[in-house]
Parts: C-alpha cells; sequence; structure tokens
C-alpha cells in the first residue's frame, strides 16, 4: 500500500478568487493567434489584413456619407420596426 499521496493523485491549486476575479474583468490585449512563419503564409496574412482594413474602411465612409446627408431613414425605420 502508498503511504501518503501518490504522484498521480495530488488536486490541482485552485486559482485564488481575486486572480480569477481580475482575469475575468480585464481580458488579455492583444492578438490572438500565432503569426505564420512561412513567407507564402505571411503574405497571405498581409494582404487578408489589408482587404479587411479596406472593407472596413469603406463601410464606415458609407455610413458617414448616409449620416451626413440629412435624416437617417434606414436607422429610422429599423428602430421603428424594432
Amino acid at each position: 500500500m502508498v503511504q501518503g499521496q501518490s504522484k498521480g493523485l495530488q488536486k490541482a491549486k485552485a486559482q485564488s478568487s481575486r486572480h480569477a476575479q481580475r482575469a475575468a474583468a480585464a481580458p488579455k490585449k492583444g492578438k490572438r493567434y500565432v503569426a505564420p512563419k512561412k513567407v507564402a503564409l505571411v503574405k497571405q496574412a498581409k494582404m487578408h489584413q489589408e482587404l479587411s482594413a479596406k472593407v472596413n474602411r469603406s463601410i464606415e465612409q458609407q455610413v458617414a456619407a448616409a449620416a451626413s446627408s440629412g435624416k437617417l431613414t434606414i436607422m429610422k425605420n429599423v428602430a421603428m420596426e424594432g
């Protein structure tokens, strides 16, 4: 018989509540993926990032143009239905 605790049966230490609260309150900053190292994948990632930026910029410009043209009729109709 094994006397005392055996290796595999040790309990994992639970996080303190203070640490858990702090971790839940403030998510980590920065990218959430590992950057590619192969040349082709680096180029693909850069192109994807540039295209995403262009699409977002275009959408923002369209929304700004719609907002500056006068009443927000599209937004108003959606708000009325909801």
